[in-house]
């Protein structure tokens, strides 16, 4: 029978049977299997249950992987929870798709406020790591407007951990205070220590050696530094998207759904590498299209091959991922039409997508399905929204002039007018 006492875990009392010892030996292990196994069912449901109302929010618990990924190598021990997961999944009428295609968009520009975006599953592993080692602080380093850099400030000071930001900014600007447009705001909030270097010093020294050099000179002041690479793209990063695939295969298999095809922008190479290793080995099989929103796609072939062969995968990059320029002009440079274009999806649709990441990736595929309409007609797609709402304040002034629909509200006089009628809340 099924009993209760100080341990969390439910036990149960084997009786003394009256037969061989043989037979006694088979009858415990039987028993003493089924009751590991309900114990283990039942700690799942506690964990699912803990997550599912919010309880396990900033908390570090050992990891499992999928059972498909248990091959790679290093494994993750542990995860910190930092994200609201899973994201929803929702079909997107985009319009003027092929012939029986439909586009469904996975929201993890959902998966918080501050600390929101595709950031944050790298984030549950590397800041893991990070305390697991001892770390008082953060190094990272990205663009003026670096979404990862936001979420690693917020991550870091959820932590009780300093973070130190290197951001690459024009050599006319690097010398003035660097604002509180978008990003920059959440950063300097949170305490965030902001360095400022020129893109041309970033071009000639390249991110390693200059978050190694802030890493010596903290180190030097007794500091404990943990450094995290652009983008949180390493091979640990990479578990967050390895994790995202077993959400999604959850997912489709709860909703009876699934996707031919798997489309994302791509910045540091992180998230298509765990999103289309994840894919190829998982259930989902779907094929994985990456939009290059800076590099060339041979430069992200390679990377993501780097961290695939960091992780142990025996598996080639040109295999599990397509690769397509969609940098236009440059990394965080839009044109007229591609603000015009976030515009346009945001009136359509209701979905707004940030201007550097998913609004090339999207461009880019709809522009690709213009060309080649057969080779996408009859597919199932999930986008994946990787967040960045706050780079959108970066182009106000650029957007302002395709968002001037407003006026004065004209109320005729003859619609009663008196003082205090209105109540100003």
């Amino acid at each position: 029978m099924l009993c209760s006492g100080s341990s969390a875990l439910p036990y149960f009392r084997i009786p003394t049977p009256t037969i061989g010892k043989n037979h006694l030996f088979g009858q415990q292990k039987r028993f003493l299997r089924f009751t590991f196994s309900l114990s283990s069912q039942l700690q799942k449901m506690e964990a699912n249950t803990i997550r599912a109302v919010g309880l396990d929010f900033l908390t570090k618990k050992p990891y499992s992987p999928p059972s498909w990924a248990t091959h790679l190598s290093p494994i993750p021990s542990h995860v910190f929870s930092l994200g609201h997961f899973p994201t929803p999944i929702h079909k997107w009428n985009l319009p003027n798709l092929p012939n029986n295609t439909e586009v469904w968009l996975k929201r993890d520009d959902v998966s918080g406020m501050q600390l929101s975006g595709n950031k944050v599953r790298k984030l549950e592993f590397l800041m893991a790591d990070a305390v697991a080692q001892g770390a008082d602080c953060i190094i990272t380093i990205g663009g003026i407007q670096s979404n990862h850099c936001r979420a690693t400030a917020v991550a870091a000071r959820y932590l009780n951990l300093d973070c130190y930001l290197i951001l690459r900014t024009s050599k006319v600007l690097v010398d003035q205070d660097p604002g509180l447009t978008g990003n920059l705001l959440v950063e300097r909030l949170v305490g965030a220590h902001v360095e400022l270097i020129s893109k041309e010093e970033y071009a000639k020294i390249g991110s390693v050696a200059l978050t190694n050099h802030l890493k010596e000179k903290l180190l030097n002041e007794g500091r404990r530094p943990y450094v995290i690479p652009v983008g949180g793209s390493n091979s640990l990063g990479t578990w967050g998207y390895i994790e995202a695939i077993r959400e999604v295969e959850q997912q489709v298999q709860t909703a009876k759904e699934n996707f031919d095809d798997i489309v994302v922008a791509c910045g540091s190479g992180g998230t298509i590498a765990g999103l289309s290793l994840g894919s190829s080995l998982s259930s989902l099989k779907a094929k994985v299209h990456a939009f290059s929103v800076c590099d060339d796609p041979n430069y992200f072939y390679d990377f993501v091959q780097g961290l695939l062969d960091g992780l142990e995968a025996s598996v080639n990059a040109h295999d599990i991922v397509d690769i397509q320029n969609a940098k236009g002009l440059g990394y965080a440079i839009n044109t007229s039409e591609e603000l015009k274009f976030v515009k346009d999806i945001a009136a359509a649709t209701g979905v707004i997508l940030d201007p550097v990441y998913s609004g090339k990736a999207a461009s880019g595929l709809l522009k690709d399905m213009k060309e080649n309409p057969k080779k996408w007609e009859g597919r199932k797609i999930l986008f994946i929204h990787t967040g960045g709402l706050l780079g959108l304040y970066d182009k106000v002034e650029q957007l302002a002039s395709s968002v001037g629909n407003w006026h004065r509200m004209d109320v005729h006089e003859s619609v009663p007018r008196k003082d205090g009628t209105g109540k100003m809340f």
